[in-house]
C-alpha cells in the first residue's frame, strides 16, 4: 500500500492553550490545511472550484484526541480521501509526532456544494476528478 498524503507541521507557542497543550481547534485547522495541500497535490486550488460553481463543505468533523502536543512538536499530517456512490465522502486524517505517536485523528464528512443552488451536488467525486491533473492523490 503506498503512503497516504501527507504535510508538515510544526506546532507553534501562539497556538498552545494555558496549560501549553494545542489548543483543541487548532487540530482542525492542522487538517484543513492538509485538505487543501491534497487538492492542490492533485492540481485543484480554490479558484478551480469557483469557477465550477461549487465549493467543499464540511458536514461533520470528529475529533479523537490521543497525545498532547506541545509548542515546537513536528507533526505529520496524513489525508485520505474514502469515495462512496452519492453526495458525499469521508475524509480521514492521522497527526502523528515525529517519533510515530498518534496525536490525533480527525474523520470528516464533507461534500461539493453548488454555489448557485445552495444544494449538495449528486457526485462530488466527478467534479474533482474532471479539474485534477493528477486524481490519483485523491483516490480516484
Amino acid at each position: 500500500m503506498t503512503e497516504p498524503f501527507a504535510v508538515s507541521v510544526t506546532v507553534r507557542g501562539y497556538e498552545t492553550d494555558s496549560q501549553g497543550h494545542l489548543n483543541q481547534a487548532v487540530y482542525l485547522q492542522y487538517a484543513e490545511h492538509a485538505r487543501w495541500s491534497i487538492l492542490r497535490a492533485a492540481g485543484i486550488d480554490q479558484q478551480d472550484l469557483i469557477g465550477k460553481g461549487v465549493g467543499p463543505v464540511a458536514l461533520e468533523n470528529t475529533v479523537r484526541y490521543r497525545s498532547e502536543l506541545r509548542a515546537g512538536d513536528e507533526v505529520r499530517v496524513d489525508c485520505v480521501f474514502v469515495w462512496s456512490e452519492g453526495k458525499k465522502f469521508r475524509v480521514e486524517q492521522t497527526i502523528t509526532k515525529a517519533d510515530g505517536t498518534v496525536a490525533a485523528t480527525v474523520t470528516g464528512l464533507g461534500g461539493l456544494l453548488d454555489l448557485k443552488e445552495r444544494r449538495m451536488v449528486p457526485d462530488p467525486a466527478e467534479y474533482f476528478r474532471a479539474l485534477a491533473s493528477d486524481p490519483r492523490v485523491l483516490g480516484l
